[in-house]
C-alpha cells in the first residue's frame, strides 16, 4: 500500500489552549481510517490542518510523498485533499453538475457555458462511483443522503485521492448509509484513501480498516478495526470503562398519568397517534426515518398545527396552539437540531438558560436581573457539570453533549414536568452520551415524565420503560421496555404499513 498521508509530531495551539500535543496519523492508499475521540478531542483541529484551514505550530506533514508546508485549503486541494464536511455546502437552485464545477465550467468560445461538456463530465464521475444520478437534477430536489454523494463527486472532481468525512451518516437511514458504504467501498477499490470520522460504534466494524482515537488533544494510539472489541474502543476514547448497564424499569402501576395524547392527526404526516406518559416514566420512539416521530412531538408542542386530536395534561385537556402554550402547561421540547432551534449559539450560557424564562428575570420597565441570571446559571452549571469555563462563554465554543446540557437546564428552570428529547445525543460523543443518559434518568427518577426520540435502537432500549414504535405516520405498537424487548421485536413495528396497537401496550 502507498502512503497518502503520514502526520507527526503535530503541534497546535490557540491562545490559552494546548489544543494538539504531538500527534501521529497516518492513511494508506484503498483503505478506511477511522479518526476517533470524545468532542474536544482535536479531531476537527488535525483534519483543518491536513486540509489547510489551520497551519501546523511544529511536526511533519507529507502527502502522497511530498512534504508539505500547506498555506491554505487549495495547498491541500492541489495535492489531492477532499473534504465532505457534516453541514453540506451545496447550493440548492442549481443542478448537480452546476454544484460540482462551480468557478471551474467548461467554457465554448466567447466564455458561453458548455452545459452539454459540464453534464458529461459530471455523468463520468458517477458511472466511475457505480452511482445513478442525472447531472441535470437540481441539488434542492435530492435527498439528504444524494446530496452527500454530490459532496463526494464534487471532491473527486478535483482528483482527490484523499477523502476527509465528517460524520457522513449523520442525517442518513439505514437504507442510506448502506448505499454511501458501497460507495465507500468503490473508492476504497480505485485507490482513495478515506478518513472516516464518527460517533456512530457500530459503523466501524462495518467500514473501517483501522481506527486511531485521540483523546485530550494527544494520539492515544492505531488499532485493527477488525481486530479490536468495541468496548476497548470506548475505553481509549475516554480513559475509563461506560458502564451498558441494561434499564432499570420502575413499577409505574399507580403512578399519574401527566401527557395523554389522544387521536393526534396532522395530514399524512400522524394518523390517529395516542399514547400516554406517566409520571417518572421515560417513553421512547422508535422508527425509520419519516415514520412521524418528530412530527408527533412537534404537534404535541404546538410547533406545527393539527388537523385533530386531544391533549391530556394532568389529566386536564389542553388546547396548545403555539410552543408558548406548550411552556406554560409545562412541556419542554429539545429539538433533534438543538443549534438551530434549542439554542442562541452567539449568546452566552447565562442568556441561553434563562431564555424560556425572560418574564422571571424581567424588573421594572422590562430590564432584566443579570444577578440573578448569573446565579441561576451558575446553580444549573453546577447540578448538570456542564463544562464551560464561566457562564459568560458564548454556547457555540461548547461541545455538543455541553450544549445539550445548556437547552435542559433552560428547561429544568421553567419547571418542565413533561420534557421531549429528540435526538438527545445526536453528533455527541460517546462519553458525552453516557452522562446524558445518566441525566435523564435522573431527571425520570425525580418524577418528570420524559419522551425520547432516536434513530439508535441501542439508546431507545436503553433508556426506555417502553417503547413506542412508528411506521408511516401510525402507532404501531408500545413494547415493554428492558430484555423483555429486541431490536427484532422493534424493526417488526417500524416496518409494518398497518397498525396493530393494543391501547397503551405493556406498562410494566
Amino acid at each position: 500500500m502507498t502512503k497518502l498521508v503520514v502526520m507527526e509530531g503535530i503541534e497546535k495551539r490557540f491562545p490559552g489552549v494546548h489544543a494538539l500535543k504531538s500527534v501521529n496519523f497516518d492513511l494508506n492508499s484503498g483503505e478506511v481510517h477511522a479518526l476517533m475521540g470524545e468532542n474536544g478531542a482535536g479531531k476537527s483541529t488535525l483534519m483543518k490542518i491536513l486540509s489547510g484551514i489551520y497551519p501546523k505550530d511544529e511536526g511533519r506533514l507529507e502527502i502522497c510523498g511530498q512534504l508539505a508546508d500547506l498555506e491554505g485549503p487549495r495547498d491541500a486541494q492541489d495535492l489531492g485533499v477532499g473534504i465532505i464536511h457534516q453541514e453540506l455546502s451545496l447550493m440548492n437552485d442549481l443542478t448537480v453538475a452546476q454544484n460540482i464545477f462551480i468557478g471551474r465550467e467548461p467554457r465554448k468560445r466567447f466564455g458561453r457555458l458548455d452545459e452539454a461538456a459540464l453534464n458529461r463530465q459530471a455523468a463520468e464521475i458517477f458511472a466511475s462511483m457505480n452511482l445513478s444520478l442525472d447531472p441535470k437534477t437540481i441539488v434542492g430536489d435530492l435527498t439528504i443522503a444524494k446530496q452527500q454523494m454530490v459532496e463526494i463527486a464534487k471532491a473527486l472532481s478535483y482528483r482527490s485521492r484523499i477523502l476527509i468525512m465528517d460524520e457522513p451518516t449523520a442525517a442518513l437511514n439505514d437504507a442510506e448509509i448502506a448505499e454511501l458504504f458501497e460507495i465507500i467501498r468503490q473508492l476504497k477499490a480505485d485507490g482513495v484513501g478515506i478518513i472516516y470520522i464518527s460517533h456512530k460504534m457500530d459503523e466501524l466494524k462495518q467500514i473501517a480498516d483501522r481506527v486511531t482515537v485521540m483523546r485530550d488533544g494527544a494520539y492515544v494510539g492505531t488499532v485493527a478495526a477488525a481486530d479490536t472489541p468495541v468496548s476497548k474502543i470506548i475505553a481509549m476514547m475516554v480513559g475509563r470503562e461506560v458502564s451498558n448497564e441494561p434499564v432499570e424499569i420502575p413499577d409505574l402501576s399507580a403512578a399519574e398519568t401527566v401527557l395523554d395524547v389522544r387521536g393526534l392527526t396532522r395530514g399524512r404526516e400522524i394518523r390517529d397517534v395516542s399514547f400516554s406518559v406517566k409520571k417518572g416514566e421515560i417513553l421512547g420512539f422508535a422508527g425509520l426515518m419519516g415514520a412521524g416521530r418528530t412530527e408527533v412531538a412537534r404537534a404535541i408542542f404546538g410547533a406545527d398545527d393539527r388537523d385533530g386530536g386531544e391533549i391530556l395534561v394532568h389529566g386536564k385537556p389542553c388546547d396548545i396552539r403555539q410552543p408558548a402554550d406548550a411552556v406554560k402547561a409545562g412541556i419542554g421540547y429539545l429539538s433533534e437540531d438543538r443549534k438551530h432551534f434549542g439554542l442562541a449559539t452567539g449568546m452566552d450560557v447565562r442568556a441561553n438558560i434563562a431564555l424560556a424564562s425572560l418574564d422571571r428575570f424581567s424588573g421594572k420597565a422590562g430590564i432584566l436581573d443579570e444577578d440573578a441570571m448569573r446565579s441561576t446559571a451558575q446553580e444549573y452549571i453546577a447540578k448538570l457539570g456542564i463544562r464551560t469555563p464561566s457562564d459568560r462563554q458564548e454556547v457555540r465554543l461548547l461541545s455538543g453533549g455541553n450544549q445539550q446540557k445548556v437547552v435542559i437546564a433552560k428547561w429544568l428552570y421553567r419547571d418542565c414536568d413533561i420534557l421531549i428529547f429528540d435526538e438527545p445525543t445526536r453528533g455527541i460523543d460517546v462519553g458525552a452520551k453516557s452522562e446524558i443518559y445518566k441525566l435523564l434518568k435522573k431527571l425520570a427518577a425525580e418524577g418528570r415524565a420524559i419522551i425520547v426520540i432516536s434513530s439508535e435502537l441501542p439508546e431507545v432500549m436503553r433508556l426506555s420503560h417502553r417503547v413506542a414504535v412508528m411506521c408511516e405516520g401510525r402507532l404501531t405498537g408500545i413494547l415493554p421496555g428492558g430484555e423483555g424487548t429486541t431490536q427484532e421485536d422493534i424493526m417488526h413495528l417500524a416496518t409494518l404499513r398497518a397498525p396493530v396497537m393494543q391501547p397503551e401496550g405493556n406498562l410494566q
